[in-house]
C-alpha cells in the first residue's frame, strides 16, 4: 500500500484495519475506493509476508474431518495458492472435496465473452481443476452463477465478492451445490456467522463457546466438534448432509 497505491505510511494500519472491518478484506476495501492493482501481485505480496512455518500438522483435525461421513467444502476469501500452501502444512490437503476461494468468486474477467475462462479457475486445492466440481455441479454451471453476478455488478474492477457478504455466500451455496438448510457452516467471524444464518446455513462460530448472533453452535476448539455436535457422525442423512468450513487464513486455519 505504501510503496504501490502511494498511501501515506502512518494511515496504512489504520486504514487496513478500517478496510477490513467494513468490506471483508483489506483488498476489497481498495478495490471498492478505486484502487487499482493487480490482484496476484497482492496476494503474492500479503502472503509472502506469512510465517508459514509456524503451521504444523494438526492430526486430531485430521482424523476429525476424516471420519466426517458428509461432504466437506472450504470457503476462503483468500486466494488459491495460500489457501493449498495452509492446508498442506497442516497436513488437510486431502480431507475436503474442494476449496472455493477468492478466483472462484472473482474471477478475471473482463466482459461476458470470456467466461470460458472460468473453467480454468482452481476449486480444487493442491491440484488440477476438474471439469465437473464439487458433487456433479459442472464448470458450466459456476459459470452461469457468476454470469449472473457479473450483470448485476456484483464482480467487477471495483467490487470484490467476498465473505461477508450475503451475494458471495449465496455465490458459494450454489457453487457448492448444497441444500443451505441441510449444511453446517463453520467460520472464526461473527459477521460471517450471520450472513451464513441469513443464507439459511446451520452455523458454528470457532473459536468461543459464546453464540454471537446468528450462531447455533459454539466451539471453543475445533477439536472439541464431535462433542458439541456429535449428531453430525450419527446416521441423519436428513439433519446435515454437508459441512462447509472457513479457512481464516488471516490467522489460523479452522478447518
Amino acid at each position: 500500500m505504501l510503496h504501490k497505491l502511494h498511501i501515506e505510511e502512518s494511515e496504512v494500519p489504520r486504514m487496513c484495519l478500517e478496510l477490513y472491518r467494513e468490506h471483508g478484506t483489506t483488498m476489497a476495501g481498495l478495490k471498492a475506493l478505486g484502487y487499482e492493482f493487480d490482484d496476484d501481485e497482492f496476494h503474492a505480496f500479503v502472503h509472502g509476508r506469512l510465517p508459514y512455518e509456524t503451521l504444523k500438522p494438526d492430526p486430531v483435525l485430521r482424523n476429525l474431518l476424516l471420519s466426517l461421513p458428509q461432504r466437506k467444502i472450504i470457503f476462503t476469501n483468500s486466494d488459491k495458492a495460500h489457501a493449498a500452501e495452509v492446508l498442506k502444512r497442516m497436513g488437510l490437503e486431502d480431507c475436503f472435496e474442494g476449496v472455493i476461494c477468492y478466483e472462484t468468486l472473482n474471477p478475471p474477467l473482463e466482459t461476458e465473452n470470456n467466461m470460458d475462462a472460468l473453467d480454468n479457475d482452481a476449486v480444487i486445492a493442491g491440484g488440477e481443476p476438474e471439469p465437473s466440481d464439487f458433487d456433479g455441479t459442472a464448470a458450466t454451471g459456476s459459470k452461469k452463477i457468476l454470469k449472473n453476478a457479473l450483470d448485476n455488478g456484483i464482480s467487477s474492477k471495483s467490487r470484490i465478492l467476498c465473505k461477508p457478504s450475503l451475494e458471495a455466500i449465496e455465490a458459494a451455496i450454489q457453487i457448492a451445490n448444497v441444500d443451505p438448510k441441510k449444511t453446517i457452516f463453520f467460520d472464526d467471524s461473527a459477521r460471517n456467522i450471520a450472513s451464513g444464518k441469513a443464507a439459511g446455513l446451520r452455523t458454528v462460530i470457532v473459536g468461543s463457546s459464546v453464540l454471537v448472533p446468528g450462531a447455533d453452535h459454539g466451539l471453543r476448539n475445533i477439536h472439541n466438534i464431535k462433542e458439541a455436535i456429535p449428531e453430525i457422525w450419527e446416521d441423519e442423512g436428513e439433519q446435515t448432509e454437508q459441512v462447509i468450513q472457513s479457512t481464516a487464513v488471516e490467522t489460523v486455519v479452522h478447518a
